[in-house]
C-alpha cells in the first residue's frame, strides 16, 4: 500500500439496504404510533361529557349478578299455548355476587310470564334490579334476566381462539380488525350521532377508516390493499347512495323504523338527526360483504400479475370480473337472506294474519327490509367493475409509476 493513503473503509452492499429497512420499519411504526394516539384522541374528544350532560335515570339504576341459592316457593306450572313455558311465581333466596353489597343474601318473588320467562332453579345464575330501603338495606327490586355473560363470554372466546388457530397471523390480524371496527362504531359513530354530527357523513368517515385499517393489518401496505380499499369505500357509498335515493321517493327515513319512537325524545335535546340513520344502518351492514368481495379481486389480481407479469390491464380486467362474478353471487344472496332471517317473525305474521300483497309491500318494515337487502346488494355488484378495474389499472402500472403511489408487488 502507498505511503499516505489510507486503506480504503470497505462498506458492505448489505448495509445500505439494512439502513433502509430500519427507516421504513421505524417510519412504519411511528405512523402506526401516531395514528393511534390521533384514534385515542378522537375516541375522548366525542366522548367526553358535557357541561349539560346530566345522568340519565338509567345509567342510576344498580345491576348485579346473583347466584339462586334455593327456590325456597314455586307455583309456576307449564302453559299449554306457550309450548310447555312455566307462568306463575317463584320466590327465591339470592347471593349477591358483585358491588357493595357481595356476598348478601336477599329473598326475592320472581314472576313469570309468556314473555318474561326467567325460570330458575336452585345453582342458577341472574341478573337483578338493586334498591335500598330508608334503612340503607338492599333489596330486589325485579329480576331482569338470566346472567348469560359467562357463556356468552365463552363463546365469543371460542370463535377468537377457533379464528386464530384456523387463520394463524392473519387470523389474529382478522380479530385485531373486527375489534377496531366494533370500538370505532361504539366509542366514535354512536357519539358523534348523538351529539348532532349527520349521521351519513359520520358513517361515511367509520367505514373509510375501519375499511382502511382493517385492510392494512391483513395484507400492508401493498397495491391491493390500495385496490380493495378504494373499492370497498365505492362499493358501500354506492349503496347508501341508492338507499337515499329510493329513500326519498318511496318517501321512507329513519322515522319509519321500529326504535324511532324512543329515539324522537333524545333527538330534540342533543340534536340527534334521525332520519338519515336507515342510510347508516345500510352503510355498516354492508360492509362486511362488500369487503370480503373487494379483497378477494384485488388479492387474484394480484396474484395473477405476480404469475404473470406480462399480462395487459385489459386481461387483468376481465380475470377479475371473471372471479368477481363468483364471488358476486353468493355474497348478494348472503345479504338478502341475512336481511330475510331478522325479519322471520314479521314474515310469519303477514301469513298468519293473509294480509294483501299491495299491504305487505307497502308497509314501512317490509319497504325497509328490501331497500336494505337491494341496496347493500347492489353495493356488492358495483364493487366488482370497479376493484377490478383499480386492479387491472394498478397492478399493470409500469414500474416508475407504481412509486408515485407508494405501493410495492
Amino acid at each position: 500500500m502507498p505511503k499516505g493513503k489510507k486503506a480504503a473503509h470497505y462498506q458492505s452492499p448489505a448495509q445500505p439496504l439494512t439502513a433502509r429497512l430500519s427507516r421504513h420499519f421505524l417510519l412504519r411504526w411511528g405512523a402506526a404510533l401516531l395514528g393511534l394516539l390521533v384514534f385515542l384522541g378522537a375516541v375522548w374528544y366525542v366522548n367526553r361529557p358535557g357541561p349539560d350532560d346530566v345522568p340519565t335515570s338509567a345509567s342510576l339504576r344498580v345491576f348485579v349478578p346473583a347466584r339462586v341459592i334455593a327456590v325456597l316457593e314455586d307455583n309456576a306450572s307449564p302453559d299449554t299455548w306457550t309450548e310447555g313455558r312455566r307462568i306463575g311465581r317463584q320466590t327465591l333466596e339470592l347471593e349477591l355476587l358483585e358491588g357493595e353489597y357481595k356476598g348478601a343474601r336477599l329473598t326475592a318473588d320472581n314472576f313469570i310470564n309468556a314473555y318474561f320467562n326467567v325460570d330458575v332453579k336452585a345453582g342458577g345464575r341472574v341478573i337483578v334490579r338493586l334498591d335500598v330501603d330508608e334503612n340503607d338495606a338492599p333489596y330486589v327490586l325485579s329480576i331482569v334476566n338470566y346472567d348469560r355473560g359467562l357463556i356468552l363470554g365463552g363463546f365469543v372466546l371460542f370463535f377468537a381462539l377457533l379464528l386464530v388457530a384456523i387463520g394463524g397471523k392473519k387470523g389474529l390480524k382478522a380479530l385485531l380488525g373486527l375489534a377496531f371496527t366494533l370500538v370505532c362504531i361504539w366509542s366514535l359513530l354512536i357519539p358523534l350521532v348523538l351529539r348532532g354530527f349527520p349521521p351519513i357523513p359520520a358513517t361515511v368517515l367509520i367505514v373509510i377508516l375501519t375499511t382502511a385499517v382493517s385492510l392494512l393489518l391483513l395484507t400492508g401496505l401493498s397495491r391491493k390493499t390500495l385496490c380493495a380499499t378504494l373499492g370497498c369505500v365505492g362499493g358501500v357509498a354506492a349503496a347508501g347512495l341508492l338507499a337515499a335515493l329510493v329513500g326519498v321517493l318511496t318517501p321512507i327515513n329513519g322515522f319509519n323504523m321500529s326504535e324511532a319512537e324512543e329515539l324522537i325524545l333524545r333527538a330534540g335535546d342533543g340534536g340527534l338527526t334521525i332520519s338519515g340513520l336507515l342510510v347508516c344502518g345500510i352503510l355498516i351492514s354492508s360492509l362486511g360483504a362488500v369487503m370480503d368481495v373487494a379483497m378477494s379481486i384485488a388479492s387474484a389480481s394480484h396474484e395473477l400479475h405476480t404469475l404473470n407479469p406480462e399480462l395487459s390491464a385489459g386481461q387483468l380486467f376481465r380475470s377479475g370480473m371473471n372471479i368477481g362474478r363468483d364471488a358476486m353471487g353468493t355474497m348478494a344472496n348472503t345479504l338478502i337472506l341475512a336481511f330475510a332471517g331478522s325479519s322471520m317473525n314479521m314474515l310469519l305474521l303477514f301469513q298468519i294474519y293473509d294480509y294483501p300483497t299491495l299491504q305487505i309491500i307497502n308497509s314501512d318494515m317490509m319497504a325497509i327490509e328490501i331497500i336494505q337487502g337491494v341496496a347493500g346488494s347492489t353495493g356488492i355488484i358495483l364493487t366488482v367493475p370497479l376493484v377490478a378495474f383499480l386492479s387491472a389499472y394498478f397492478m399493470s402500472m409500469p414500474v416508475k409509476k407504481r412509486k408515485t403511489v407508494n405501493a410495492k408487488g
